[in-house]
Protein backbone atom coordinates (compact mmCIF):
# COMPACT_ATOMS: atom_id res chain seq x y z
CA UNK A 1 0.00 0.00 0.00
CA UNK A 2 2.77 2.27 1.07
CA UNK A 3 5.00 2.18 -2.70
CA UNK A 4 1.48 2.59 -4.26
CA UNK A 5 0.94 5.85 -2.61
CA UNK A 6 4.45 6.51 -2.97
CA UNK A 7 4.45 5.81 -6.54
CA UNK A 8 1.55 7.97 -7.00
CA UNK A 9 2.84 11.05 -5.09
CA UNK A 10 5.84 10.22 -7.62
CA UNK A 11 3.27 10.41 -10.59
CA UNK A 12 1.78 13.34 -9.30
CA UNK A 13 4.99 15.63 -9.08
CA UNK A 14 6.14 14.66 -12.50
CA UNK A 15 2.67 16.03 -13.77
CA UNK A 16 3.07 19.13 -11.70
CA UNK A 17 6.91 19.84 -13.21
CA UNK A 18 5.00 19.04 -17.00
CA UNK A 19 2.30 21.76 -15.79
CA UNK A 20 4.91 24.14 -14.48
CA UNK A 21 7.02 23.87 -17.65
CA UNK A 22 3.80 24.03 -20.21
CA UNK A 23 2.91 27.35 -18.39
CA UNK A 24 6.20 29.10 -18.22
CA UNK A 25 6.74 27.97 -22.41
CA UNK A 26 3.13 29.22 -22.87
CA UNK A 27 4.04 32.42 -20.58
CA UNK A 28 6.75 33.37 -22.91
CA UNK A 29 4.86 32.31 -25.99
CA UNK A 30 2.53 34.58 -25.48
CA UNK A 31 4.86 37.68 -24.03
CA UNK A 32 7.27 37.64 -27.04
CA UNK A 33 3.96 37.35 -29.19
CA UNK A 34 2.61 40.38 -27.44
CA UNK A 35 5.90 42.24 -28.01
CA UNK A 36 6.18 41.21 -32.06
CA UNK A 37 2.86 43.02 -33.16
CA UNK A 38 3.11 43.23 -37.05
CA UNK A 39 0.12 44.84 -39.07
CA UNK A 40 -1.31 43.71 -42.55
CA UNK A 41 1.10 44.48 -45.37
CA UNK A 42 -0.78 46.75 -47.57
CA UNK A 43 0.07 44.61 -51.53
CA UNK A 44 1.53 42.05 -49.33
CA UNK A 45 0.30 39.35 -46.75
CA UNK A 46 -2.09 40.11 -43.83
CA UNK A 47 -1.87 39.01 -40.62
CA UNK A 48 -3.84 35.58 -40.07
CA UNK A 49 -4.96 35.74 -43.50
CA UNK A 50 -7.04 33.78 -45.00
CA UNK A 51 -8.62 33.64 -49.33
CA UNK A 52 -6.00 35.57 -51.67
CA UNK A 53 -4.93 38.48 -51.82
CA UNK A 54 -6.69 42.00 -52.90
CA UNK A 55 -6.67 41.63 -56.90
CA UNK A 56 -5.18 45.01 -58.71
CA UNK A 57 -5.89 43.49 -62.04
CA UNK A 58 -8.71 42.09 -64.35
CA UNK A 59 -6.66 38.52 -64.38
CA UNK A 60 -6.88 38.42 -60.80
CA UNK A 61 -10.22 39.11 -60.46
CA UNK A 62 -11.07 36.37 -62.98
CA UNK A 63 -8.75 34.03 -60.96
CA UNK A 64 -10.74 34.94 -57.76
CA UNK A 65 -14.18 34.26 -59.60
CA UNK A 66 -12.95 31.17 -61.44
CA UNK A 67 -11.68 29.56 -57.93
CA UNK A 68 -15.07 30.32 -56.31
CA UNK A 69 -17.05 28.83 -58.99
CA UNK A 70 -14.79 25.89 -59.10
CA UNK A 71 -15.09 25.59 -55.19
CA UNK A 72 -18.95 26.01 -55.21
CA UNK A 73 -19.52 23.26 -58.02
CA UNK A 74 -17.26 21.03 -56.05
CA UNK A 75 -19.38 21.91 -52.73
CA UNK A 76 -22.52 20.81 -54.71
CA UNK A 77 -21.34 18.25 -55.76
CA UNK A 78 -20.06 16.32 -52.58
CA UNK A 79 -23.24 17.68 -50.70
CA UNK A 80 -25.66 15.45 -53.81
CA UNK A 81 -23.43 12.55 -53.41
CA UNK A 82 -21.90 12.01 -50.05
CA UNK A 83 -25.97 13.23 -48.86
CA UNK A 84 -27.34 10.48 -51.40
CA UNK A 85 -25.15 8.07 -49.99
CA UNK A 86 -25.28 8.57 -46.33
CA UNK A 87 -29.27 8.96 -46.86
CA UNK A 88 -29.26 5.54 -48.66
CA UNK A 89 -27.16 3.72 -46.12
CA UNK A 90 -29.12 5.10 -43.26
CA UNK A 91 -32.74 4.53 -45.35
CA UNK A 92 -31.81 0.98 -46.00
CA UNK A 93 -29.60 -0.30 -43.27
CA UNK A 94 -29.92 -4.47 -42.23
CA UNK A 95 -30.70 -3.48 -38.89
CA UNK A 96 -34.26 -1.94 -39.87
CA UNK A 97 -35.56 -5.47 -42.28
CA UNK A 98 -34.02 -4.09 -45.44
CA UNK A 99 -31.90 -6.81 -47.58
CA UNK A 100 -29.87 -6.62 -50.71
CA UNK A 101 -31.45 -6.60 -53.95
CA UNK A 102 -29.98 -7.21 -57.44
CA UNK A 103 -30.55 -4.25 -60.01
CA UNK A 104 -30.71 -4.33 -63.62
CA UNK A 105 -29.07 -0.94 -64.77
CA UNK A 106 -31.65 0.47 -67.27
CA UNK A 107 -30.24 2.59 -69.96
CA UNK A 108 -31.46 5.82 -68.68
CA UNK A 109 -28.49 5.28 -65.49
CA UNK A 110 -25.50 4.24 -67.64
CA UNK A 111 -26.23 7.77 -70.23
CA UNK A 112 -26.99 9.87 -67.06
CA UNK A 113 -23.84 9.27 -64.95
CA UNK A 114 -21.63 9.77 -68.15
CA UNK A 115 -23.90 12.58 -69.70
CA UNK A 116 -24.14 14.45 -66.21
CA UNK A 117 -20.35 14.60 -65.44
CA UNK A 118 -19.73 15.55 -68.95
CA UNK A 119 -21.69 18.91 -68.95
CA UNK A 120 -20.40 19.35 -65.38
CA UNK A 121 -16.70 19.08 -66.40
CA UNK A 122 -17.81 21.57 -70.34
CA UNK A 123 -19.13 24.05 -67.81
CA UNK A 124 -15.99 24.00 -65.31
CA UNK A 125 -14.03 24.15 -68.29
CA UNK A 126 -15.43 26.73 -70.44
CA UNK A 127 -15.02 30.26 -68.13
CA UNK A 128 -11.10 28.22 -66.88
CA UNK A 129 -10.14 27.98 -70.73
CA UNK A 130 -11.47 31.28 -71.24
CA UNK A 131 -8.96 33.03 -68.20
CA UNK A 132 -5.92 30.66 -69.07
CA UNK A 133 -6.13 32.31 -72.98
CA UNK A 134 -6.14 35.93 -71.33
CA UNK A 135 -3.09 34.93 -69.13
CA UNK A 136 -0.95 33.90 -72.43
CA UNK A 137 -2.52 36.92 -74.34
CA UNK A 138 1.26 39.19 -73.75
CA UNK A 139 0.31 40.87 -77.46
CA UNK A 140 0.11 44.76 -77.53
CA UNK A 141 1.85 45.67 -74.42
CA UNK A 142 2.90 48.63 -73.71
CA UNK A 143 6.06 48.27 -71.55
CA UNK A 144 8.78 44.92 -71.69
CA UNK A 145 10.39 43.67 -69.20
CA UNK A 146 12.64 41.23 -68.93
CA UNK A 147 13.43 39.15 -65.54
CA UNK A 148 16.05 36.98 -64.88
CA UNK A 149 16.35 35.10 -62.04
CA UNK A 150 19.71 34.36 -60.37
CA UNK A 151 20.77 32.53 -56.83
CA UNK A 152 19.53 34.97 -55.27
CA UNK A 153 18.46 38.08 -56.67
CA UNK A 154 16.40 39.48 -59.81
CA UNK A 155 17.93 41.28 -62.59
CA UNK A 156 15.01 43.56 -63.71
CA UNK A 157 16.40 44.53 -67.93
CA UNK A 158 13.36 47.40 -69.59
CA UNK A 159 13.93 45.94 -73.42
CA UNK A 160 10.68 47.70 -74.96
CA UNK A 161 8.46 51.13 -74.34
CA UNK A 162 9.29 53.71 -71.85
CA UNK A 163 12.39 53.25 -69.94
CA UNK A 164 14.08 50.80 -72.99
CA UNK A 165 17.99 50.28 -71.55
CA UNK A 166 17.09 50.70 -67.95
CA UNK A 167 18.52 47.56 -66.50
CA UNK A 168 19.69 46.93 -62.60
CA UNK A 169 19.23 43.91 -59.53
CA UNK A 170 16.83 43.63 -57.08
CA UNK A 171 18.30 42.49 -53.81
CA UNK A 172 16.93 41.91 -50.30
CA UNK A 173 17.31 44.69 -47.85
CA UNK A 174 20.65 43.34 -45.73
CA UNK A 175 18.97 44.63 -42.85
CA UNK A 176 16.56 42.10 -43.32
CA UNK A 177 19.31 39.25 -43.77
CA UNK A 178 20.66 40.45 -40.71
CA UNK A 179 17.20 40.50 -38.65
CA UNK A 180 17.07 36.82 -39.79
CA UNK A 181 20.58 35.54 -38.78
CA UNK A 182 19.98 37.00 -35.31
CA UNK A 183 16.72 34.86 -35.00
CA UNK A 184 15.36 37.45 -33.56
CA UNK A 185 13.82 39.53 -35.83
CA UNK A 186 11.84 42.70 -35.49
CA UNK A 187 8.29 42.80 -35.33
CA UNK A 188 8.38 44.96 -39.20
CA UNK A 189 5.26 44.83 -41.42
CA UNK A 190 7.72 43.21 -44.33
CA UNK A 191 9.69 41.17 -42.99
CA UNK A 192 11.93 39.59 -45.66
CA UNK A 193 10.52 41.82 -48.04
CA UNK A 194 12.43 44.38 -48.56
CA UNK A 195 14.16 45.13 -51.71
CA UNK A 196 17.03 47.79 -52.51
CA UNK A 197 15.44 48.52 -56.14
CA UNK A 198 11.80 47.51 -56.75
CA UNK A 199 10.29 47.10 -60.23
CA UNK A 200 8.49 50.42 -61.24
CA UNK A 201 5.99 50.27 -63.68
CA UNK A 202 3.34 52.64 -64.71
CA UNK A 203 -0.82 52.29 -63.46
CA UNK A 204 -3.13 50.99 -66.21
CA UNK A 205 -0.44 49.65 -68.94
CA UNK A 206 -0.08 46.72 -69.85
CA UNK A 207 3.52 45.22 -69.03
CA UNK A 208 4.65 42.30 -70.63
CA UNK A 209 7.27 40.40 -68.41
CA UNK A 210 9.44 38.42 -69.86
CA UNK A 211 11.44 35.26 -67.15
CA UNK A 212 14.49 33.60 -67.78
CA UNK A 213 17.37 32.08 -65.18
CA UNK A 214 20.68 32.40 -65.08
CA UNK A 215 21.35 29.47 -63.05
CA UNK A 216 18.30 27.37 -61.25
CA UNK A 217 14.75 27.47 -62.07
CA UNK A 218 13.13 30.53 -59.97
CA UNK A 219 9.54 31.40 -60.62
CA UNK A 220 8.21 35.15 -60.80
CA UNK A 221 4.96 35.58 -58.77
CA UNK A 222 3.08 38.39 -57.30
CA UNK A 223 -0.29 37.15 -56.04
CA UNK A 224 -1.99 40.88 -55.93
CA UNK A 225 -1.63 40.51 -59.82
CA UNK A 226 -2.32 37.40 -60.17
CA UNK A 227 0.76 36.32 -61.89
CA UNK A 228 3.45 33.23 -61.31
CA UNK A 229 5.39 32.19 -64.02
CA UNK A 230 8.52 29.77 -63.95
CA UNK A 231 11.92 31.35 -64.89
CA UNK A 232 14.07 28.48 -66.41
CA UNK A 233 17.68 28.61 -67.38
CA UNK A 234 18.37 28.60 -71.11
CA UNK A 235 14.43 28.99 -71.90
CA UNK A 236 12.22 32.20 -72.25
CA UNK A 237 8.82 32.44 -71.06
CA UNK A 238 6.51 35.02 -70.49
CA UNK A 239 3.40 36.50 -68.90
CA UNK A 240 1.34 40.10 -68.43
CA UNK A 241 -0.08 42.06 -66.17
CA UNK A 242 -2.28 46.19 -66.11
CA UNK A 243 -2.59 47.22 -62.63
CA UNK A 244 -5.46 49.06 -62.09
CA UNK A 245 -4.37 51.14 -59.01
CA UNK A 246 -1.06 52.29 -57.56
CA UNK A 247 0.52 51.11 -54.61
CA UNK A 248 3.84 48.67 -53.72
CA UNK A 249 2.91 44.90 -53.97
CA UNK A 250 5.02 42.26 -52.95
CA UNK A 251 5.56 38.66 -53.75
CA UNK A 252 8.48 36.02 -53.87
CA UNK A 253 10.25 32.98 -55.48
CA UNK A 254 7.59 30.18 -55.63
CA UNK A 255 10.26 27.88 -56.72
CA UNK A 256 12.23 26.12 -54.30
CA UNK A 257 15.66 27.43 -55.86
CA UNK A 258 18.45 26.58 -53.30
CA UNK A 259 19.27 27.43 -49.21
CA UNK A 260 18.83 31.20 -49.90
CA UNK A 261 15.12 30.85 -51.48
CA UNK A 262 13.46 32.62 -48.35
CA UNK A 263 15.26 35.53 -49.28
CA UNK A 264 14.50 36.12 -52.72
CA UNK A 265 11.21 39.04 -52.31
CA UNK A 266 9.90 40.89 -54.99
CA UNK A 267 8.24 44.17 -54.89
CA UNK A 268 6.59 46.23 -57.74
CA UNK A 269 6.14 49.42 -57.43
CA UNK A 270 2.99 50.88 -59.23
CA UNK A 271 3.15 54.80 -59.92
CA UNK A 272 1.02 57.50 -62.04
CA UNK A 273 2.43 58.34 -65.57
CA UNK A 274 3.98 61.57 -64.58
CA UNK A 275 5.92 59.79 -61.30
CA UNK A 276 7.34 56.73 -64.08
CA UNK A 277 8.77 59.64 -66.43
CA UNK A 278 9.98 60.96 -63.46
CA UNK A 279 11.40 58.03 -62.38
CA UNK A 280 13.19 56.83 -65.92
CA UNK A 281 14.76 59.81 -66.41
CA UNK A 282 16.60 59.46 -62.74
CA UNK A 283 17.64 55.90 -64.06
CA UNK A 284 18.78 56.73 -67.10
CA UNK A 285 21.20 59.44 -65.24
CA UNK A 286 22.21 56.88 -62.40
CA UNK A 287 23.25 54.54 -65.79
CA UNK A 288 25.08 57.14 -67.38
CA UNK A 289 26.85 58.02 -64.02
CA UNK A 290 27.87 54.34 -63.66
CA UNK A 291 28.78 53.75 -67.44
CA UNK A 292 32.56 53.62 -66.55
CA UNK A 293 35.13 53.12 -69.66
CA UNK A 294 36.71 50.23 -68.66
CA UNK A 295 39.99 50.97 -70.23
CA UNK A 296 40.35 53.45 -67.46
CA UNK A 297 42.67 52.56 -64.84
CA UNK A 298 42.38 53.07 -61.16
CA UNK A 299 43.68 53.87 -57.65
CA UNK A 300 43.92 51.31 -55.03
CA UNK A 301 41.82 53.86 -52.76
CA UNK A 302 39.02 54.25 -55.63
CA UNK A 303 39.09 50.66 -56.11
CA UNK A 304 38.24 49.73 -52.57
CA UNK A 305 35.94 52.28 -51.85
CA UNK A 306 33.58 51.31 -55.10
CA UNK A 307 34.04 47.41 -54.34
CA UNK A 308 32.89 48.19 -50.54
CA UNK A 309 29.38 48.99 -52.06
CA UNK A 310 29.60 46.51 -54.58
CA UNK A 311 29.90 43.48 -52.01
CA UNK A 312 27.25 45.12 -50.06
CA UNK A 313 24.99 45.01 -52.23
CA UNK A 314 25.49 41.67 -53.90
CA UNK A 315 28.00 39.45 -51.29
CA UNK A 316 27.09 40.16 -48.18
CA UNK A 317 24.31 37.71 -47.35
CA UNK A 318 26.42 34.89 -47.77
CA UNK A 319 29.82 36.14 -47.31
CA UNK A 320 28.91 38.16 -44.45
CA UNK A 321 30.39 41.72 -43.35
CA UNK A 322 33.41 40.11 -41.98
CA UNK A 323 34.03 38.06 -44.81
CA UNK A 324 33.88 34.65 -43.12
CA UNK A 325 31.22 32.89 -44.72
CA UNK A 326 30.10 29.90 -42.93
CA UNK A 327 29.04 26.47 -43.71
CA UNK A 328 29.55 25.25 -47.57
CA UNK A 329 30.44 29.41 -48.02
CA UNK A 330 33.81 29.88 -48.45
CA UNK A 331 35.43 32.64 -46.37
CA UNK A 332 36.99 35.21 -48.40
CA UNK A 333 38.78 37.07 -45.22
CA UNK A 334 42.64 34.18 -45.98
CA UNK A 335 41.43 32.66 -48.82
CA UNK A 336 44.70 31.75 -50.82
CA UNK A 337 42.43 32.80 -54.40
CA UNK A 338 41.65 36.00 -53.02
CA UNK A 339 45.03 36.91 -52.04
CA UNK A 340 47.17 35.44 -54.64
CA UNK A 341 49.26 37.17 -56.68
CA UNK A 342 47.71 35.40 -60.08
CA UNK A 343 44.11 36.95 -60.31
CA UNK A 344 43.17 33.86 -63.41
CA UNK A 345 41.25 31.62 -60.75
CA UNK A 346 39.55 34.22 -58.57
CA UNK A 347 38.30 35.55 -62.05
CA UNK A 348 37.15 32.58 -63.76
CA UNK A 349 35.35 31.87 -60.35
CA UNK A 350 33.39 35.51 -60.05
CA UNK A 351 32.56 34.99 -64.29
CA UNK A 352 31.26 31.29 -64.29
CA UNK A 353 30.72 30.47 -60.71
CA UNK A 354 31.66 27.80 -58.80
CA UNK A 355 30.68 24.37 -56.68
CA UNK A 356 27.87 23.26 -58.64
CA UNK A 357 26.47 26.68 -58.25
CA UNK A 358 27.39 27.28 -54.47
CA UNK A 359 29.11 30.47 -55.90
CA UNK A 360 27.10 31.76 -58.64
CA UNK A 361 28.31 33.49 -62.33
CA UNK A 362 28.19 37.11 -61.69
CA UNK A 363 28.98 37.90 -65.11
CA UNK A 364 25.15 40.57 -64.76
CA UNK A 365 27.87 42.95 -62.88
CA UNK A 366 29.72 45.18 -65.24
CA UNK A 367 33.77 44.63 -66.09
CA UNK A 368 34.47 48.17 -63.05
CA UNK A 369 32.27 46.26 -60.90
CA UNK A 370 33.87 43.44 -60.75
CA UNK A 371 37.34 44.32 -60.42
CA UNK A 372 36.32 46.45 -57.65
CA UNK A 373 34.68 43.88 -55.80
CA UNK A 374 37.88 41.77 -55.89
CA UNK A 375 40.11 44.72 -55.23
CA UNK A 376 37.78 45.55 -52.09
CA UNK A 377 38.13 41.45 -51.23
CA UNK A 378 41.97 41.56 -51.81
CA UNK A 379 42.92 44.57 -48.95
CA UNK A 380 40.17 44.08 -46.39
CA UNK A 381 39.89 42.41 -43.40
CA UNK A 382 43.82 40.67 -43.02
CA UNK A 383 43.74 40.09 -47.25
CA UNK A 384 46.23 43.52 -46.82
CA UNK A 385 47.70 42.77 -49.96
CA UNK A 386 47.71 46.03 -51.65
CA UNK A 387 46.97 44.28 -54.57
CA UNK A 388 44.30 45.46 -57.30
CA UNK A 389 42.20 44.03 -59.92
CA UNK A 390 41.57 46.61 -63.25
CA UNK A 391 38.65 46.62 -64.93
CA UNK A 392 40.48 45.84 -68.48
CA UNK A 393 41.59 42.53 -66.33
CA UNK A 394 38.14 41.60 -66.22
CA UNK A 395 37.56 42.45 -70.00
CA UNK A 396 40.57 40.02 -70.96
CA UNK A 397 39.41 37.84 -69.06
CA UNK A 398 35.58 37.62 -70.18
Amino acid sequence: MKDTVRGFRQQWSRVQSTASALSAGAAAWMSTAAYAQVNDLPGGPAVNQLNFHPPVTRIAEEQHWLHWFMLAICGAIFVVVFGIMFYSIFKHRKSVGHKAQTLSEPLWVELGWTIVPLLIVIGMALPATKVLVAQKDTTNSDLTVKVTGMQWKWGYDYINGEGQGISFLSTLDPAHRLMSDSGRPEAVDNYLLKVDNPMVVPVGKKVRVITTANDVIHAWMVPAFGVKQDAIPGFVRDTWFRADQTGDFYGQCAELCGKEHAYMPIHVKVVTQEEYAAWVKEQMEIMAAKADDPTKVWTLGDLVARGESVYAANCIACHQANGKGGGPIKALDGSAIVTAADTSQYLSIMLNGAGNGAMPAWKQLSDTELAAVMTYAKNSWSNNTERLVQPADVTAAR
